[in-house]
């Protein structure tokens, strides 16, 4: 895992694209995904490392898709160098698009908790402000439940009380520019997020 200052350095002089377009859920690879394909869209600090955890963890276990965007915000078509001005209240966040014959929402939930540290407010490791939030955004009333009850459990159970991740509504989505989406994929040698790693905690009862 690289967290040596160089490399956090690099991320935050990375000049920024030129194009503030965005588009709003694709439709590139809709002809693959089932009309029974659901969504969970959650937020754990630079989106980079966690689309990047999501994908290795989950490709081969019901995974169609995930896309690293902006979610939560009050400003329209975000582009990335204003959401990293935490002026406009979104969130980097990623959307998972599963197979929930296969993979279980509360899976990828139980996975959220365990890979970055949801104890830490408006923030990830060395990156500050409300755009490293962690959040849940929930898409239904069932994943409200669920994601409610989950949460519950992983703060009495593995973080002892110090959970301030956020749970609302699934507002409007905003996919990142296109150099965001698999940004480790394609640069390896890239900033990840010294908070996220997979933790070892017990299994939930």
């Amino acid at each position: 895992m690289a967290t040596t200052m160089p490399t956090f350095l690099t991320r935050l002089l990375r000049p920024f694209t030129t194009s503030t377009s965005v588009r709003l859920n694709p439709s590139e690879s809709a002809s693959t995904i089932p009309p029974t394909a659901q969504k969970c869209t959650i937020a754990a600090g630079c989106f980079w490392g966690v689309e990047h955890m999501f994908r290795r963890e989950f490709t081969s276990r019901g995974l169609y898709d995930a896309r690293v965007g902006y979610i939560g915000g009050d400003s329209s078509s975000p582009s990335y160098r204003a959401v990293c001005s935490g002026r406009t209240g979104h969130a980097e966040a990623l959307q998972v698009i599963y197979d929930p014959e296969k993979l279980s929402y509360k899976q990828l939930l139980e996975f959220f908790y365990r890979m970055h540290d949801p104890t830490t407010r408006d923030a990830q490791g060395p990156d500050r402000g409300s755009q490293y939030r962690s959040g849940i955004f929930w898409h239904d009333e069932e994943q409200e439940r669920v994601a409610r009850e989950v949460t519950g459990l992983v703060n009495e159970k593995w973080w002892k009380g110090g959970v301030v991740t956020e749970i609302l509504k699934a507002g409007e989505w905003w996919d990142a520019e296109e150099y965001h989406q698999r940004y480790l994929d394609g640069n390896p040698g890239g900033y990840e997020c010294p908070s996220h790693f997979l933790r070892k905690f017990p299994p939930l009862e």
